[in-house]
């Protein structure tokens, strides 16, 4: 699968919440204002993930490629935050997953900050392993993180850690 990644334009919102609907259960997925509230915070970008249905750039608006994933993050003055990552499923397996969180890891180091933090919940796998095959660490547990009441993880990836290899 060919796709690009490019900033969140309004327009996708909708489609933004029902990927997000569909990649999480009740209690963990977000409600249309919450992740409204996330993508509209000054000090947050969202990345969008978009098919490439053919050879034609992206620019134009006729026949726009399919959304397949987005990544919503924050920068704080030294280090940032991944509110979410999602990824439909028939799309996973592709690096949609690994592409927007590079993207962002990328974004978030060229802006200064040294580490990055998010949170998953204890009992989501995939992810864990997905976060840990890219260098993150778990720093601590959250007991009844999520309004579902189940726990989360924080885990965390250094940024900065290669110096002068910029």
């Amino acid at each position: 699968m060919k796709f690009t990644v490019r900033d969140f334009r309004p327009e996708d919102f909708l489609t933004l919440w029902q990927i997000d609907q569909s990649c999480f259960p009740a209690g963990i997925a977000y409600s249309q204002q919450e992740l409204n509230i996330y993508i509209r915070r000054k000090t947050s970008f969202t990345l969008v993930a978009e098919r490439c249905e053919s050879n034609q750039q992206l620019t134009s608006d006729s026949g726009s490629p399919k959304i397949v994933g987005f990544l919503v993050a924050e920068q704080g003055r030294t280090a940032g935050h991944i509110i979410t990552i999602d990824v439909r499923a028939s799309a996973r397996g592709n690096r949609v997953g690994s592409e927007l969180l590079e993207n962002a890891e990328e974004r978030l180091r060229s802006s200064g900050c040294q580490k990055v933090r998010l949170e998953t919940a204890v009992d989501n796998l995939a992810a864990l392993a997905f976060y840990k095959r890219h260098g993150y660490s778990v720093v601590r547990a959250v007991p009844g993180y999520y309004s579902n009441g189940l726990d989360a993880l924080v885990l965390e990836k250094e940024l900065l850690s290669h110096t002068g290899s910029e």
